[in-house]
């Protein structure tokens, strides 16, 4: 199996995750508008059978976006453009330093089970985590992928945020690397007030866009092979 190229790639040499995903690594911050509109458009041709599935991994100038459960209690301080982004979940802020992991994929293919493909884009980026020497763990009751800070309380340094329409999934995952964390201040980061947020330059590991995205798509193939296979869809 091989991978299917497309504009804007950068893929290290030997990653292999099949037939029908495309990947697209972009070095320019995208607009969020651009990539809402970019998501909808792709994620209609895969439905269409007119288009490959697609892994999109990007940075965003800075945004503050409101998932379907924001709650406007929760908009603290809007320093930045607020746009309505259509994926589950409330306020969460992107910006430079912040990798985003957009997922399109075809359910219909991989098991039509939304609460396990969100199990497992959870799993890839702890997995990545963990390739950096950073434990990192699902918490119930609290989204997001969290590990300790460097003051030992429990912080988040990923989201997950998803939405699926005809079981074609967007949106996906984003990891702090090196975000400017006061940024967040601005709102209730997922409606979860009581803990903070870090990135891995915090914690003391230091991690360019390029290594993170080296990482992840490394175990993109053990990813997608934890998607349950559908044999009629």
């Amino acid at each position: 199996m091989t991978i299917s190229p497309t504009a804007q790639n950068d893929i290290p040499p030997g990653i292999c995750i099949g037939r029908t995903v495309d990947i697209r690594r972009a070095q320019d911050h995208v607009p969020y508008r651009d990539a809402l509109a970019e998501m909808d458009r792709r994620s209609r041709a895969i439905a269409a059978g007119e288009a490959r599935e697609l892994l999109w991994l990007l940075e965003h100038p800075s945004v503050y976006t409101a998932g379907t459960s924001a709650a406007a209690g929760e908009l603290l301080d809007p320093r930045f453009e607020v746009i309505e982004a259509g994926r589950g979940g409330r306020y969460t802020y992107h910006g430079p330093g912040q990798r985003i992991g957009y997922a399109m994929l075809d359910l219909t293919k991989r098991g039509r089970d939304v609460r396990c493909f969100v199990h497992a884009l959870e799993g890839w980026v702890i997995d990545t985590l963990r390739d950096f020497g950073v434990k990192s763990w699902r918490t119930e009751g609290r989204i997001g992928i969290w590990t300790h800070d460097i003051d030992g309380r429990e912080a988040k340094i990923g989201a997950i945020g998803v939405r699926v329409r005809r079981w074609i999934t967007m949106h996906g995952l984003s990891v702090n690397l090196d975000p400017d964390l006061s940024h967040f201040a601005g709102i209730v980061p997922c409606g979860i007030a009581e803990f903070g947020v870090t990135s891995l330059a915090r914690l003391g590991v230091p991690v360019s866009a390029r290594e993170w995205d080296d990482a992840l798509l490394s175990r993109a193939a053990a990813f997608l092979d934890s998607l349950p296979e559908n044999p009629n869809p």
